[in-house]
């Protein structure tokens, strides 16, 4: 059934998918918006209707590999940068805990600004009520927000880059 569908799309399919994987790309600017997870899930279809061989494998596992370092770089340079900053890795591991709960059941929005704003509650207590100090610690994780666009971008690229070779590289 697959490949009568391939069929019928004809040279069309594979085009449309780099579409959806160049959406995934830019809607990156959106900090909530898995734009890495997009990519790799057109990758995904593009496996599917084009059959799994070696070659589909060479390309789609390091694509797999590189979407879960995506998915990672948020959580891990968001936490380096407020560590760097001075924040205890308790804090970091609460803030996280609490953009995540709240991404869960109510929005990643919500989820966004919890984060942040546990990490500044948390480090201002911990560090006798200094706000000035709370706030150098949030800044770090929110710079490190801000790195990890660039990474997730990059990654991206290199993802999409990589899909280009495989389909476009013929069998």
């Amino acid at each position: 059934m697959l490949e009568i569908f391939a069929e019928w799309l004809g040279i069309a399919y594979p085009w449309f998918l780099f579409v959806i994987m160049m959406l995934g790309l830019f809607a990156l600017a959106v900090p909530i918006f898995p734009g890495n997870v997009v990519i790799w899930a057109a990758s995904t279809v593009y496996l599917v209707i084009d059959g799994v061989d070696g070659r589909a494998l060479l390309f789609f596992i390091p694509m797999t590999l590189l979407t879960i370092a995506a998915m990672l770089a948020d959580n891990v340079l968001m936490g380096a940068k407020a560590r760097q900053a001075g924040a205890a890795w308790t804090s970091i591991a609460l803030a996280l805990l609490a953009g995540l709960i709240t991404s869960l059941i109510l929005t990643p929005l919500v989820g966004l600004l919890a984060a942040p704003l546990t990490l500044f509650i948390v480090e201002f207590f911990r560090n006798k009520q200094d706000a000035r100090l709370a706030w150098g610690i949030t800044s770090g994780l929110m710079m490190g927000c801000g790195w990890a666009f660039f990474v997730r971008f990059g990654i991206g690229a290199v993802t999409i880059g990589l899909y280009l070779w495989w389909f476009l590289g013929g069998k």
